[in-house]
């Protein structure tokens, strides 16, 4: 067994660095930014409970993009690591395997190289994601834990609808899952709505050449029966 669980880490670990040599061994793109955040609302639940920095930073090539994510409260001890590869068909079709890690400020030592199915801290969710065309823009995404610290192996399916109407991005969407896992921390197994509600973008122009993206979401998770309003900044 533990032989198999060394097998699944080594090919994690060459798929990004296949995915790293593809993109690095020629000529791409590298974005990098952050949002502030007034909360970190993630697929219906409050992550932290405070107000936010994430930090973006990736390097994209082709149809391939690697990457890391940070989420950081500025008032508690909450946070996020997660590395990502994505390989792209077009900007419309799409799959993902990300790393999720939540090492904690307080204790030094997290444990981040520890790769054991039974030991390890660290989350690996695969994605297969639409994007939706111009013609119809509707998203569709399907999530799955398949190994790490999620034993339940939880399923997170999102639908989306997205237009753009006056320079205004809108964004209406419903996420659930499929039964008993980290979405339904009162520990049901039931098909649950955990994820549901309208996010709103637009750029505003600050000076004649630079314009600061902002957005608002109302965010309701009726499995919890939660609400969320959320501001946010990009840079």
């Amino acid at each position: 067994m533990k032989q198999a669980y060394q097998l699944k880490t080594l090919l994690m670990l060459l798929l990004f660095v296949a995915a790293a040599h593809q993109s690095f061994g020629q000529k791409g793109e590298w974005k990098l930014g952050a949002d502030l955040v007034s909360r970190y609302i993630w697929r219906g639940t409050d992550y932290g409970n405070a107000p936010g920095i994430q930090p973006a930073a990736s390097y994209n090539y082709g149809g391939f993009s690697v990457g890391a994510w940070g989420s950081y409260a500025l008032n508690t001890n909450y946070q996020e690591t997660d590395l990502y590869v994505t390989y792209n068909v077009q900007n419309v079709l799409s799959i993902t395997v990300t790393d999720y890690f939540f090492p904690s400020g307080i204790v030094g030592n997290n444990s981040y190289f520890k790769y054991g199915k039974d030991e390890t801290g660290h989350v690996f969710e695969g994605t297969l994601a639409f994007s939706g065309v111009a013609r119809f823009p509707v998203s569709f995404a399907v999530n799955y834990n398949f190994y790490g610290a999620d034993k339940n192996n939880s399923v997170y399916l999102e639908m989306g609808y997205g237009r753009e109407i006056r320079h205004v991005q809108y964004n209406v969407f419903v996420g659930a899952t499929t039964g008993k896992g980290i979405y339904l921390p009162d520990g049901s197994d039931n098909f649950s709505i955990v994820n549901m509600g309208l996010k709103l973008a637009k750029s505003i122009p600050v000076s004649e050449t630079f314009a600061l993206p902002v957005q608002v979401s109302v965010i309701t998770n009726p499995q919890a029966q939660n609400i969320f309003f959320v501001f946010g900044l990009t840079f």
